[in-house]
């Protein structure tokens, strides 16, 4: 997948996207705002980011039976991504091969993937079985036409697709995160609401601001900002990972959600109450917390639109209490709807800033520390 090189116009920015990732956090500020409005500079996103790194489709445990699947992007290539018969989970290029229709839609099951347009019929392992009428084209072999394979991992319950032949596994460049969320057996959560969105930002804008706690005590002020101590938020020591970037932040112990449960052994200490806040670089944010997770898998639409998959999980130590269930589902989906609603009003605030001809990038607080790494993370994929 050869990536398109610099022009003039990128070329510009990059080198000015430069001077800022060089910056020491004390002298950091926010990216340039041709970062976020040029669509030449999301042209180079597109083949230097999307179609090069792993992303995150979803939750494992969405598709517990065989056929259950759900669908997904990347760049333009739709992906469907389904569970087999021997309990694996496999992805596929969602294109047929006859007149290239897209395949599937959303999230479901079934026996076989049949194509809505002429019917060819293909195994859930992506071998085609039946075509129609094709017994006077020469050279057409049922038995020889498959759909295309798409690389797919699961790490801690979610599952990620590259169309990276050469990239290293996602445990591999995810091994240091692992070692970070290790107790809280993320693995073991269960997802019990997935939606889909469009808003209109760009999709950098969302991604930093949800790596930053600083917003929450103003943005989220009726929610989950209430109950965030600012001043416990902790970043790890060293190097920052070329992968992806967190920081560990308590709730107080009046917290409606976010703290363990009495069932949970794993937890030790002020960790009961204390969440990571991940962002696995390109588009993949959660915030794993003791007794939920959720999270946000990004894919830009143009520098104004993004599609967005959003999942919520419980912890199986909720999941238990089957008389309670039902309604703490109701509550924290209402509860983190909220949240959403609160970040949708300012990130589509950013991307109407971005444009503004007086507007330009401002200094960035220590607790903005994550925002310089992802600075960095884009600049390594413009220029490598």
């Amino acid at each position: 997948m050869a990536a398109p090189r610099l022009n003039a116009e990128t070329r510009g920015i990059v080198a000015k996207l430069k001077t800022y990732a060089d910056r020491t956090l004390p002298n950091a500020k926010t990216m340039p705002r041709e970062v976020y409005t040029s669509q030449a500079f999301q042209e180079l996103e597109k083949s230097r980011i999307f179609e090069r790194e792993w992303l995150c489709a979803g939750r494992a445990e969405s598709i517990p039976k065989a056929g259950d699947y759900l669908t997904y992007k990347i760049g333009d290539q739709p992906v469907l991504i389904i569970r087999q018969k021997d309990g694996s989970i496999a992805a596929f290029s969602n294109v047929c091969r006859h007149r290239m229709m897209r395949l599937l839609e959303g999230k479901g099951s079934c026996r076989r993937i049949v194509c809505p347009y002429h019917a060819w019929t293909y195994e859930i392992d992506g071998r085609l079985v039946a075509a129609k009428h094709m017994e006077r084209t020469n050279r057409f072999d049922v038995g020889k036409v498959e759909l295309p394979k798409v690389r797919c991992e699961v790490w801690n319950g979610w599952i990620y697709v590259t169309l990276n032949k050469r990239s290293a596994s996602v445990a591999r460049k995810l091994a240091r995160l692992d070692d970070v969320i290790r107790d809280y057996h993320a693995e073991d959560y269960v997802e019990v609401d997935r939606q889909e969105h469009v808003w209109n930002t760009n999709w950098k804008l969302l991604s930093e601001n949800f790596m930053e706690g600083y917003h929450l005590p103003v943005t989220h002020r009726k929610t989950v900002g209430a109950y965030f101590p600012v001043e416990d938020t902790r970043f790890a020591a060293g190097k920052a990972d070329d992968n992806f970037t967190f920081q560990w932040f308590t709730k107080t112990e009046d917290a409606p959600v976010g703290t363990a449960h009495a069932k949970n052994k794993t937890l030790k200490g002020d960790m009961r109450r204390t969440s990571v806040l991940g962002s696995v670089y390109p588009c993949h944010m959660f915030v794993l917390a003791p007794d939920h997770l959720w999270y946000l898998s990004l894919h830009p639409l143009d520098t104004e639109r993004i599609h967005i998959v959003y999942g919520l999980a419980f912890a199986p130590e909720l999941m238990a209490e089957k008389g309670k269930l039902k309604a703490r589902i109701a509550e924290a989906k209402a509860y983190l709807d909220a949240t959403n609603e609160e970040d949708r009003f300012v990130v589509e605030g950013l991307c109407e800033g971005v444009k503004a001809p007086l507007a330009e990038p401002g200094p960035l607080s220590w607790l903005e520390k994550e925002n310089l790494d992802f600075t960095r993370y884009i600049l390594r994929c413009m220029t490598r």
